[in-house]
């Protein structure tokens, strides 16, 4: 489990093929800060851009740590931002004792959206996302999302014809320390909902079937 605040910006150097054809997965060699992989070891999880991943190796390359994991084909496909080089979000895994400073998050992505917009607003920037349809169910006022493995608050949602487009205000902290910057219109991110909202409809969908 995580909580969706991101403990650390992570940089993908390398990503290699696994095998020949498209079945097999890549193995990604994460580069991250100094000092970030001192309590981590083989087989923990970390949270990739929100995507859950396990620890496969740790090794220093010159001062900077960097450690790999192993992503299947089928994650490859239901994920963005994990298949080339580029800053990612990173999170360590929840332990019992610490803060839950944002809201629960499994890492396990539900869908991708793209941004539709991203625009200074104030101090703070205003980022528009457009979810598939079968999420917009799970997207309300003041709610919660995952998004490229922050947690963000729901300012405004619009159901269109081709989704559910969510309005998150970001200020400027969450900008400059997390991966977010670096995403303009168009830019596919990962989402996970809110676990929660995840029970409620299936349970409110079992006493419909029910009734």
């Amino acid at each position: 489990m995580f909580t969706g605040i991101i403990t650390g910006l992570g940089q993908i150097t390398q990503v290699a093929p696994m095998g020949a054809s498209a079945a097999h997965g890549k193995r990604l060699h994460v580069q991250c800060p100094a000092g970030y992989l001192d309590d981590v070891g083989l087989g923990d999880s970390i949270a990739i851009n929100g995507a859950c991943m396990t620890v496969t190796s740790l090794e220093a390359v010159g001062n900077a740590p960097q450690f790999t994991v192993d992503v299947s084909a089928e994650s490859l496909d239901k994920t963005a931002g994990l298949d080339g080089p580029g800053a990612v979000n990173l999170e360590k895994a929840l332990r019992a004792n610490d803060r839950l400073g944002g809201h629960l998050v499994s890492g396990h992505v539900d869908g991708m959206g793209h941004v539709t917009h991203f625009a200074p607003v104030g101090e703070s920037w205003e980022l528009r996302v457009l979810a598939p349809k079968a999420l917009g169910k799970y997207l309300a006022y003041k709610g919660s999302i995952t998004i490229n493995g922050v947690s963000l608050t729901v300012n405004h949602i619009c159901d269109t014809a081709d989704g559910c487009e969510a309005s998150i205000n970001l200020i400027p902290h969450t900008v400059h320390n997390t991966a977010l910057h670096r995403l303009h219109p168009g830019s596919r991110v990962n989402l996970e909902i809110d676990v929660i909202a995840r029970y409620v409809e299936r349970m409110l969908s079992s006493a419909r079937a029910a009734g």
